[in-house]
């Protein structure tokens, strides 16, 4: 004793050490379980599951208790950091360290593990965290792990962990509108996702069985995002869609008005912040018709932008259903950047109707590009006292997005800077 000087280092001294203690524990399971002495009063202080056990109403008066749940490394991390405040933790044993952490109630030593995780939290290991994370009821590193993930989707899905993962974690990736993927490698993911837990399940590795394992997560597969050749190529020969899914896909890729299908056709938007909108007419009115001719709006932005869809004018005559073909156009070049053939259903009001594209169009600044919708449908309403330039302002940043429109040449079907359709632009910064 007289040669440690401090409180801590004589606390240290205590550390898996016979000398004093009081009670021991038999912690794992087999041959590589080990007796690890300790001190009831040390423990106590330092975690209410121990004071509890050793001072409560049901106290233990045995002096050696069992733990056949507990890694031995975990629980030696565990008594280290009560005796010394020391953390030794390292990849191999921080996840049964967070769970001895919260079996125990050591709030303070599973920050640090969560803390560690977080620092080493790379895309090749995100799903493996997260099924963790989830598991462990750690709401703060499971976002972290999210946001990974949506950052590097197709690093993170062609890791090895990604197969290890449980369906429930599975739903929460697809169900995220934020994933950077195309939709058909996500499905060639889920597929081998589907082979591994048949193999789990110890079914036969056929597409019934990769059907059934998959259960709600297949309805999270976004296959309207598809281009019809990565469709035909892929999931309508997988087997795993039944044929009437496979029929009604087809109709959706290749005739209008398109049948609605039972799978979400919402793009998943992989970008960060809040989705703003920008609105360049200050008044409605009714009839704008329709005759196979593009509505026309060329602008340009001061920033840096994508663009994820339209807000159009509907029908003046109730609730209708339109067909619609949307698409954004490098103006100079005539290169179309991206498109939509789809349709939209409105109510009859006065309000805009959203039409998006299927992926995010990358807008630069001051270049000029080509807003186009063609309808198909009854008589619309339309925007008047149109203006010349828009600004966004975002409400947490201040920071300005000086949207300036100009009337585009040629085949416009009478829209202007003025009057006309396309009267909301869809975008995050």
């Amino acid at each position: 004793q007289a040669t440690k000087p401090t409180v801590q280092e004589r606390f240290a001294f205590l550390f898996n050490n016979e000398v004093l203690s009081d009670v021991h524990f038999l912690v794992g399971k087999g041959r590589g379980s080990q007796r690890i002495p300790a001190h009831r009063f040390v423990l106590a202080v330092g975690s209410a599951v121990f004071d509890a056990m050793f001072n409560g109403g049901m106290a233990t008066t045995s002096t050696e208790i069992e733990l056949p749940d507990v890694e031995p490394a975990a629980f030696l991390a565990l008594l280290k950091f009560l005796y010394s405040d020391e953390v030794q933790i390292g990849p191999e044993t921080v996840m049964t360290t967070l769970y001895t952490a919260k079996k125990y109630a050591v709030p303070a030593l599973e920050a640090h593990c969560v803390e560690f995780l977080k620092k080493n939290l790379r895309a090749d290991n995100a799903f493996m965290l997260l099924t963790q994370a989830r598991l462990f009821d750690e709401p703060q590193l499971a976002s972290l792990c999210l946001e990974n993930i949506d950052k590097n989707t197709s690093d993170a899905i062609n890791a090895e962990g990604f197969t290890d993962i449980d369906l429930d974690t599975l739903v929460a990736v697809l169900e995220r509108d934020t994933l950077g993927i195309r939709e058909v490698r996500l499905f060639s993911a889920v597929v081998r996702w589907s082979d591994a837990e048949c193999q789990r399940q110890q079914l036969q590795v056929i597409p019934e069985n990769k059907r059934k394992v998959l259960g709600k997560a297949l309805s999270l597969i976004r296959f309207p995002l598809m281009t019809i050749e990565e469709f035909a190529a892929g999931p309508a020969q997988s087997g795993i869609l039944t044929d009437r899914e496979v029929v009604s896909l087809f109709l959706h890729f290749t005739v209008n008005p398109k049948p609605r299908v039972e799978f979400i056709d919402r793009p998943r938007c992989c970008l960060r912040g809040k989705e703003c909108s920008i609105s360049r007419f200050q008044q409605v009115e009714s009839r704008w018709g329709y005759s196979g001719t593009s509505d026309r709006i060329r602008f340009s932005v001061n920033k840096r932008i994508f663009v994820v869809g339209f807000g159009l004018y509907g029908s003046i005559h109730g609730p209708t259903d339109y067909q619609v073909n949307i698409q954004i156009i490098h103006t100079d070049s005539n290169t179309v950047l991206g498109q939509n053939d789809t349709g939209f259903s409105c109510d009859g009001s006065s309000n805009t109707f959203r039409v998006m594209f299927k992926e995010p169009v990358e807008i630069l600044p001051n270049v000029n590009y080509t807003a186009c919708a063609t309808l198909k449908g009854p008589d619309s309403h339309y925007g008047t006292k149109g203006l010349r330039k828009v600004i966004h302002e975002s409400p947490t940043t201040g920071a300005k997005t000086c949207f300036t429109f100009c009337y585009a040449a040629g085949n416009n079907n009478g829209t202007s800077v003025e009057d006309g359709q396309i009267p909301e632009i869809i975008f995050y910064t």
